[in-house]
């Protein structure tokens, strides 16, 4: 087995290092070589291989296709972690960005954090986020209003530039 050899935390079949999710059961993969410990087995590196194959397992497979998506921004990272917890509750995988503009060495341990899923995890993770009132239905409607407000505007401003098109002599 080398280094870069990849397991499944279910079902224990070896895995190349180019896929990410175990063909037989959908799981995704863990690397082999740190779920036993880089230099054999370990009480240290056993703990955190079994850490690692609990968080594997909690992931439902229907979660995990497509592109990842921002469904809400944290204001710190234990918050994100939190949040990223909840939705690993609910089987959704998640990933933690640093925002834009704090995306500087100066923040490097601070500021908010994006809270990314894949397209297929989005409704169910605002689901969790609502339920749990760290999303509220105003900020989940925000989205949608915002698109149409900037449509009003446009519809404005062609409306004035008609006009002045039309009264120009």
């Amino acid at each position: 087995m080398t280094a870069d050899a990849l397991v499944c935390p279910a079902c224990a079949r070896e895995h190349p290092a180019s896929e990410r999710f175990c063909a037989s059961c959908g799981m995704p993969l863990v690397y082999a070589e740190r779920a036993r410990g880089a230099s054999g087995p370990s009480a240290e590196g056993d703990r955190w291989g079994l850490e690692q194959q609990e968080r594997a397992r909690k992931v439902k497979p229907q979660y995990t296709e497509g592109q990842l998506v921002k469904v809400v921004r944290a204001g710190s990272q234990v918050e994100a972690e939190f949040i990223q917890g909840l939705l690993l509750e609910e089987g959704v995988p998640s990933l933690l960005r640093r925002s834009r503009g704090f995306d500087v060495p100066d923040f490097m341990a601070a500021g908010p954090r994006d809270v990314m899923v894949p397209e297929s995890g989005v409704l169910a993770a605002r689901e969790v986020l609502l339920q749990s009132e760290l999303l509220s239905g105003e900020a989940a409607a925000s989205e949608a209003v915002g698109a149409w407000r900037v449509m009003l505007w446009l519809l404005v401003g062609l409306a004035v530039l008609a006009l002045i098109v039309l009264l120009h002599p």
